[in-house]
């Protein structure tokens, strides 16, 4: 390769502007955050990449800071993206949420440094699990809370959930499919509260392992409803066998709601969704 070559792809790569989006979804849709390799089904993912670069008049690319499964819902997943168009943050707002469809929105864009990673940068993330505990259905947010007719306990709930408080192996609490490297993860908050039908499990960790907000919250609901006592939250992650795990909870109800970077990077703060909660905050 001639040094010119080297120079002009030197120039071209400082011309790239890197930007992060705060991007709210829901996911009952879609096949997940992540493009599927076939290229059939929906993905939010997709649906972004087409939106922004259309805006762009380019192919735009984008990382995210943790992959959802189907049927999952976010308030502030964080994207970024390197493009050499030049939009402001309006035009990336804007311009790129009257390409997407109602279920998907962008809430904010700012410029960010080159070293910023949605993934790689991220130190801890934050999930919501919404369960509506009631003799019958409700028809409002079918599909945004997972409904038991069974009464939990959620003094029981919470017992067992501070034995999974630190870190520690989630073999027993990650899907048999997980790709993940290690099994150990951090949870750094546990929280289980209630207010009228609605109960709401609150957990921040450094990371996640696949259906691993789901299998936590199978197990606490088991406790909740009296089949099973506190400990057992305990007996399962100490077993490090998925088979000892119980049943996975729905994906209904399971909203991606914050990330934390690095206060170097400045990105606007979540809000902690769905907004339907904030009054019990």
């Amino acid at each position: 390769m001639s040094e010119d070559v080297k120079l002009e792809e030197g120039a071209a790569d400082a011309a790239l502007t890197r930007w992060a989006l705060c991007v709210e979804y829901v996911g009952t849709h879609y096949h997940g955050w992540q493009v599927q390799k076939n290229g059939g089904v929906a993905s939010v993912q997709g649906m972004v990449e087409k939106a922004l670069s259309s805006i762009a008049n380019e192919p735009i690319s984008v990382v995210c800071a943790g992959r959802t499964d189907s049927c999952v819902n976010a308030t502030y997943q964080i994207i970024h993206f390197d493009t050499r168009a030049e939009r402001d943050e309006r035009g990336w707002i804007y311009g790129t949420n009257t390409r997407l469809p109602d279920d998907i929105a962008i809430r904010w864009a700012v410029p960010v440094s080159a070293d910023f990673h949605a993934r790689f940068s991220a130190r801890e993330r934050r999930y919501r699990y919404l369960i509506y505990s009631a003799p019958v259905r409700p028809a409002l947010l079918g599909k945004g809370v997972t409904w038991t007719h069974r009464t939990l306990d959620v003094g029981r709930m919470n017992r067992a959930a501070h034995h999974l408080i630190g870190e520690h192996d989630f073999t027993s609490y990650r899907a048999v499919g997980c790709q993940a490297k290690s099994p150990v993860r951090e949870v750094r908050r546990l929280d289980v509260y209630k207010s009228g039908h609605l109960i709401v499990i609150d957990v921040t960790a450094n990371a996640f392992l696949h259906h691993m907000v789901r299998n936590i919250a199978g197990v606490l609901m088991k406790v909740g409803c009296g089949d099973a006592g506190p400990d057992w939250a305990r007996e399962v992650l100490e077993a490090r066998d998925r088979r000892q795990g119980g049943v996975t909870a729905p994906p209904f109800g399971l909203y991606f709601v914050d990330v934390k970077y690095p206060e170097e990077f400045d990105l606007p703060a979540s809000e902690i969704g769905p907004y339907f909660l904030q009054a019990l905050d």
